[in-house]
Order: structure tokens, then sequence, then C-alpha cells
């Protein structure tokens, strides 16, 4: 939930942030007294908010008579540099890997302890996928997340393994020692899978994107099995991986500057 926007000298700008966090990957559709409710804030004071807001673009009404996010925030979200520079250099080599396996890409960064999906590509099979560009989900339950985890500073592993580790199938793990034994195996190996573990008949295999020796995303792939293409699709992300690398090296890092790549998120 916002922060406590009743409190008092609050701005007009803190109340419209509090209206635009009460949205969240649980919450994609609020109505408004829900809005004002998340937001902490009386509901007359929100009805003008929100009204303003949707009339600007960055809430839309549904059939439902719900607010959901608009496509003017969408557009300003495309301009965040995270966005311009990975996203745009790592485009042709998701491309090219979803040519070679027709499954299902996906290219994420670490936003504190979520995985934040920039990119998205759909496979052919039929396979439940629950991410979607810019959407974030649990680092413990996901390709991409484990990688990301793995290679995260120990605050934030502590962070995440402290808990709680939600269970999202029966096969996810919620063991904290289970989980720091297989992000160490991760690191030792260069790759990250999952068995069932965000959703049920979706596997994954991930591996990092490195640049100057700091693991700047990640790069995953999601099929209904691994067990007998698990060493030629990890082989086909390192391929990708070390391709996308080179390129931020040499041209525009995950910044989206020229030059040296930006440093992670924190």
């Amino acid at each position: 939930m916002a922060g406590n926007t009743a409190a008092p000298g609050t701005t007009v700008a803190s109340r419209v942030l509090a209206i635009l966090a009460a949205f969240d990957a649980g919450h994609r559709a609020l109505t408004l007294t829900e809005i004002a409710e998340r937001a902490q804030l009386a509901r007359p004071t929100a009805h003008r908010l929100i009204a303003e807001l949707t009339e600007w673009g960055a809430l839309r009404r549904d059939a439902q008579d719900r607010y959901v996010v608009g496509r003017r925030l969408w557009d300003l979200g495309l301009l965040a540099p995270v966005q311009t520079g990975l996203r745009a250099t790592a485009s042709p080599f998701l491309h090219d890997l979803y040519g070679a396996t027709l499954a299902t890409i996906h290219l994420a960064v670490r936003d504190e302890t979520s995985a934040l999906y920039l990119d998205t590509l759909r496979g052919h099979a039929s396979v439940p996928i629950v991410s979607r560009v810019g959407s974030r989900l649990p680092l413990h339950a996901t390709g991409v997340g484990k990688v990301l985890l793995a290679h995260a500073p120990d605050d934030v592993r502590r962070s995440v393994l402290a808990g709680p580790l939600t269970r999202l199938t029966p096969y996810t793990i919620t063991q904290p020692a289970a989980l720091e034994r297989q992000l160490a195996r991760i690191r030792s190996e260069g790759y990250a899978t999952t068995q069932e573990e965000m959703t049920l008949g979706a596997c994954s295999a991930a591996v990092p994107i490195t640049v100057g020796g700091q693991v700047v995303a990640a790069l995953g792939i999601v099929v209904p099995d691994l067990r007998r293409t698990r060493g030629r699709l990890v082989a086909a992300l390192q391929v990708a991986s070390q391709g996308i690398g080179r390129s931020l090296a040499a041209g525009a890092g995950p910044d989206g500057r020229p030059g040296p790549p930006g440093r992670p998120p924190s």
C-alpha cells in the first residue's frame, strides 16, 4: 500500500504518486473506492485526481467501470534508459534465439527484489505464460529471476532468503537453505532452470548477460519440458547472451548512453 498521504503537508504530487502506486501486479484494475483506500486518500480527493489522470491518459476506465493504467504511462516507460539501451541492443539476439527455438524468450533485469521483464517474445508451444513486458515476478520462482538473484549483492540475497518465499505452485522452492544451494550452483554452472515453479506446465532455463564482469540482465527461455532439450537450449542462450554482452560493451550500455555500461539496478 502507498505511504500515509493523509499526513499534514502532503503535496498534490505525492497524492498523484500514491494513486499510481495503488496499481501493481496483483491489482491491475481498481474501482475508485479501491484506489482511494489503497492510496489512503479521501474519496473526493481521489475522484478529482483520478479524473485528471484519466483525461491526461495516465489512467483509463474499462468496461466494468474500473481504472487501469493508461497508454500514456506505457509510452513514458518506454523512454526509460534501461528500456531504450539494453532492450534495443538485445532485440536482434532475442529474435535470432526465437527463430532458432520457436520458444518463449524473456529479457529481464533485477528491480530490487523482483525480476522486471523488459522484453518477451511469445513461442509457438502451448505454455502458460504469466509474464509480460513491464511485469515484475518473484526472483525465487523464475529462471531469469534466479540468475539475477544468484548474482545480486549479498544484502539483496539475504533479504530474499529471509522470506517469505511465496509458494506459487507445488514445485516452488520455499526453503531458504535449498534455494541458497541452488543459487550457488547457478553461479558455478552459469545457468538456472525451473521446473513448473512459477506456473504449472512451464519450465525455464536462463543465463546471465555480463558486461565487464558485471551481470546486467538475464536471458531466459520457457518451454513445456526441459528434460530432452536443456543442453541445447542453454547453449543457445549462452551464445545469445555473449553476443548481447559484446554489443553492450562495444556500444551503448544498459543506461542507454555511449561508452561503458551503467551499473545494474541496486
